[in-house]
Parts: structure tokens; sequence; C-alpha cells
């Protein structure tokens, strides 16, 4: 580890997803001179959708890509400079806060932002790379209406299964649920009205059953899907056994529903507070200071936030809050002394 400083910035935004980058824009515009760091998901979650419906003020849509970029230009048009770095670890004491990236460079800021997101969970499946977001999706909200009276499969057994697969009756012709074992594990609430549809003939649920491969091309989008079956649970691990099926099924689109690890990892060790998932618990409430963390001068925004929501539009206001947040702060500290590379960061601190 070393002791040397690249350079000491007022603020520093992990992650350019909707939320980062948000974030820039407000805090550019206050004059905030924001570093905003990348991570090794530029873009976040919506680089992996091509059409993008419901985000205001684009009634014919537009790609998840060009939104990013849109964006990236209007942050940096206000001042922000965006960079390749992920952040390795934050000394997250007390301001200046010591913020180094997994090539070695460390930084200084008086304030830090977190919108470094939230990883969607893939089976690592062959078709999986080649048809993300094109017919295979992480985000039924963003992207059920595409595959309107499609059949569609919801690989899960937890609550977002069966919330999503709920929710994708409104566009499908029939919504399929695979889970890898008999019992869920999502709450009864979930399983009551998923059942409900199941009885109406919206859902039809595949127990014991697991994806092995998805079929298509970016072009045509997907064309089907290999399964496995196994009447005692986890097909996978059975493949050998004469008792696991394998075949081969037709269906318009698929939606991994099987949950996402939020970004947060090099917050621990500070008194940053999480919850067990590792989401970030923030001030909340109804006035100013919501994504206020439990240190004071870093806050949090977007989807290492919010577990619930999980959209491009709810991920902009906490980002926008969260730069809201950081200037009030700003405003009541004294800026710390510049620092260069020869500045060791002890030598730092006013």
């Amino acid at each position: 580890m070393t002791d040397e400083v690249v350079e000491h910035r007022r603020l520093i935004i992990a992650g350019t997803g909707i939320a980062g980058l948000t974030a820039a824009i407000y805090a550019g515009r206050s004059n905030n001179d924001p570093l905003v760091l990348e991570g090794d998901e530029p873009g976040g979650q919506l680089t992996l959708t091509t059409d993008v419906a419901n985000y205001p003020g684009f009634p014919d849509g537009i790609g998840g890509p060009e939104l990013v970029q849109n964006m990236k230009e209007q942050a940096t048009k206000f001042g922000a400079e965006i960079d390749h770095g992920i952040v390795e670890d934050i000394d997250g004491g007390k301001p200046p806060f010591r913020v180094e990236l997994s090539n070695g460079d460390v930084y200084t800021c008086d304030a830090f932002i977190a919108a470094s997101g939230a990883s969607a969970r893939t089976l690592g499946v062959p078709g999986e790379d080649e048809l993300m977001g094109y017919g295979l999706s992480t985000c039924a909200t963003c992207d059920g209406a595409f595959f309107r009276d499609e059949d569609m499969l919801v690989v899960g057994g937890g609550d977002a299964a069966m919330e999503e697969a709920n929710f994708l009756t409104k566009f499908a012709d029939t919504v399929y649920l695979a889970h890898r074992r008999e019992k869920f594990r999502a709450e009864d609430y979930w399983i009551d009205r998923v059942m409900e549809k199941v009885d109406a003939g919206d859902i039809e649920i595949m127990r014991n059953t697991e994806l092995l491969e998805i079929h298509g091309s970016p072009e045509d989008g997907v064309d089907h899907v290999t399964l496995a079956r196994n009447e005692e649970g986890h097909p996978k691990d059975n493949l050998n056994d004469p008792d696991t099926e394998t075949f081969d099924f037709d269906v318009g689109a698929v939606f991994y529903a099987i949950g996402h690890t939020p970004n947060t990892d090099y917050l621990e060790g500070t008194d940053v507070e999480m919850d067990d998932a590792g989401y970030l618990r923030t001030q909340g409430g109804d006035g100013g200071g919501q994504t206020k963390t439990a240190v004071e001068g870093i806050f949090g925004a977007g989807d290492v936030v919010d577990y619930h929501y999980q959209q491009a539009v709810t991920a902009a206001g906490m980002g926008s809050k969260a730069a809201l947040d950081a200037d009030e702060f700003l405003e009541e500290q004294p800026q710390s002394q510049s620092v260069t590379a020869e500045t060791p960061v002890a030598e730092s601190d006013d």
C-alpha cells in the first residue's frame, strides 16, 4: 500500500451509471469539481438494455448506452472529470477520505458519493453473453413490454422471480417460471399471487428445472432454450443421472431473477452501515440529508442503496439528492489542502 497521493479532490463519485452520472451533473453545476470513477462496469446496468422506453423525455425510447453517453457528455460539460478506475478501499473515518484504486493510485477527497450500483447475478450458461439485451434481460419492468405476446421464461425462486413473473403476465402469452428446487424461497404473499395466475392459465411453474443454454442471435433475439429437469432438484448437478431429462423449449424471452450483488466491498471496514446483503443504509426520510450514510461526508445513491425499485429514473433521483446533500455538506467544511503525488496522505490534513 502506497502513501503517495495522486491528487486531492473536493468530491469523488464512484460509478458511472445513472445515479453516478446524475450526481456528477448536479455536482459539476455546483462547482464541486467532481472526479467520477467508472468502476469495472462502466455505465452500469443500463448498458445491458438496448432500448429504454420508460425514461422520461424519450417518447420513442433511447438505447441504454446512448443515454449513458449523453449523460457523460452533460456531466463533463458542467465540469465533471470522468476517469477509469475501480475503488479498492476507502479510509472512511472522517474527511479527507483516502481513496485507493485497484491500480494502486491514491486520491483524497472531502466528500464521497457511493453510486457504484449492483451487479445482476447471472448463470454463465452458453448464449448468455451474446444475448444479454437481445432477448435476455435482468429487468422485467425495463424490458417486458418489448416481448408482448411471446412465451417468456423467468429463472428464479425468490420474491424477485415471483414478482417479475407476475408482472410479465401483462405482456406474455404464457410465463414459465423455472426453479431448480421443489420449494420456493419466496414469501407466501408472492407465492399466493403467482398461484392465482397459475390457476388462470397465465403462469406455468417448472419445478426442479434449470436453464442449460440460450439459443438465438442478436439479430433475431431468443429462439429457444435448453432446460434440464430432475424430480430430486438441482438437475445441473445430476446431468449424468438417467432420471435427468434434458429438452429444448420454445420461448421468445428469458428473464433472470436470481438477485443482485451491491458493489460495496470497498466500504467494508469503514463505519458506513450496510444490511446483511451489503446494501448501504442511508438516513432516508422526507427532509434533506436523505442520502447520508453513518459516516459524515459519505453518501449513497442508486442500486447500492435501493434493492427494491432499481429503476433508472429512481436512480437518477437519488443521484441528484446525493449531489445536493454533498454540496450542503461541503459548504460547511473547510477545503482540505491540495495534495500532490509527492505529498503523503498524513500531510494532507489541515
